[in-house]
């Protein structure tokens, strides 16, 4: 065996560039039968096409389980996400659900690289409020009021830039500086109930923070079970599959494009550790022979 053809091998036996052979992914939690892929809203459907017909299919009823259970059972939640990720991490919803999932178990750095890989693959900010949120998580206030400050926070819809302002004082209380976040609750202004009573339910720890117990008190006393934290919904309409029509059978399309490496500072991990369906494509020349000394394996 010629030296070039041993630096090529992999202790499994496959070669570099090989595709034949699939990494194995986890089984994963037990689906009900009655969840169905046509149970999914059309559009994702159609972003789950760059996957086989039987993947598209097996990662679309996980992806249905996740959001049943993010609010109900955010662990089981998480491990569906995770089988979704393994077999179709490319993509941008399957990233969404894993993201969300991480987030609601409290895995932030994990949830944080899955927020920035999303808006990697399709544009969206939607997810600033809880990327900066994992920040906070991380022990980071700071980087999440840098995250507010952004071009892209600007551009947020009224309802996330809230969020996002609600964050960033949780942010300054975090950092020790009571007084700037009651300013930045007080500063925000909404005519939607459910926010108010959020932002009154925020408003309490600053309040104690500042020596206000009476006032904390009192404010406490009319929002008992409100929750502070962003809102974690996985916006994936499912329909009970009774009221629909047999779905029309999707062609099964290869995704071709790589994709790049998070962004932000910290972005080290590669979207090709996600699994592809695309076959290898034939090759009109052969391959040229790896430089001498490159031990490091092509992805």
């Amino acid at each position: 065996m010629r030296r070039d053809d041993r630096r090529n091998e992999r202790p499994d036996g496959s070669r570099r560039g090989d595709r034949g052979l699939v990494k194995e992914t986890p089984a994963g939690p037990e689906i009900p039968d009655e969840v169905e892929y046509g149970q999914l809203d059309r559009t994702v459907r159609a972003r789950l096409r760059t996957l086989s017909k039987d993947n598209a299919e097996d990662v679309g009823r996980h992806l249905i389980m996740v959001g049943s259970l993010l609010d109900l059972d955010p662990e089981l939640a998480y491990q569906h996400a995770q089988v979704a990720v393994a077999r179709g991490g490319r993509v941008d919803v399957v990233r969404e659900a894993n993201a969300l999932a991480a987030y609601a178990t409290g895995r932030f750095s994990e949830a944080l690289r899955e927020f920035r890989t999303v808006r990697r693959l399709n544009g969206s900010h939607e997810h600033l409020p809880l990327m900066a949120d994992c920040e906070r998580g991380l022990g980071r206030p700071e980087r999440a009021i840098d995250l507010a400050r952004s071009p892209e926070a600007a551009q947020l819809p009224e309802r996330a830039r809230i969020e996002l302002e609600m964050v960033v004082a949780g942010a300054r209380l975090d950092m020790g500086d009571a007084a700037a976040a009651l300013v930045a609750l007080r500063r925000i202004e909404t005519a939607d109930a459910e926010l108010r009573t959020r932002i009154d339910a925020a408003t309490v720890p600053v309040l104690r923070a500042l020596g206000d117990h009476e006032g904390a008190e009192a404010l406490e006393a009319k929002v008992p079970d409100a929750n502070v934290e962003p809102d974690v919904e996985f916006d994936i309409t499912v329909y009970d599959v009774a009221e629909l029509p047999e779905p029309v059978e999707d062609e099964d399309e290869d995704l071709d494009e790589e994709d790049d490496e998070y962004s932000d500072e910290d972005e080290d991990e590669d979207l090709d550790e996600a699994p592809s369906d695309e076959a290898p494509a034939e090759e009109d020349a052969p391959a040229e022979a790896p430089a001498a000394g490159d031990g490091e394996e092509q992805r």
